[in-house]
């Protein structure tokens, strides 16, 4: 279970946090979109500057508590061309963006979130072992 985020109060820090959170999606998909590896999912996002609101309502729910986001993650990851070693880029460029853009706390916080996310998406994305030993989405024949 992942542990419980304290509400801030404050209006003027939480309005000075959802401008951080835009900004650390906005580094995030900047830095996705040049990566070698994630650069070609990254750049076949239809409607990218939308696509970026719905992160940063994600992540507004999951810093902020606030009820923007209703979506389903999973869900909408499960038919992307992606493979095991494509978390592991997204979560080194989502950390620095992070760790660039929000306050300590929140960017521990995040970083977190999305480490706990890694591992259920590759869990439920490749849940078997192929004949070479490495993450599968379909058993060993």
């Amino acid at each position: 279970m992942e542990p419980a985020i304290p509400p801030i109060e404050d209006g003027a820090e939480r309005d000075r946090l959802e401008i951080a959170i835009d900004d650390c999606v906005r580094r995030f998909y900047a830095k996705g979109a040049e990566d070698p590896l994630l650069g070609p999912i990254f750049m076949a996002i239809d409607g990218l500057d939308q696509h970026m609101g719905i992160v940063a309502n994600f992540w507004s729910r999951t810093l902020l508590g606030t009820e923007r986001y209703q979506g389903q993650p999973f869900a909408a990851h499960i038919n992307l061309p992606i493979e095991p070693q494509h978390f592991t880029r997204w979560l080194e460029l989502f950390s620095a963006s992070a760790n660039e853009a929000l306050p300590k706390t929140q960017a521990e916080q995040a970083i977190a979130k999305a480490a706990h996310m890694t591992q259920c998406f590759q869990s439920g994305l490749f849940p078997f072992v192929g004949a070479d030993g490495k993450p599968s989405r379909v058993p060993a024949p």
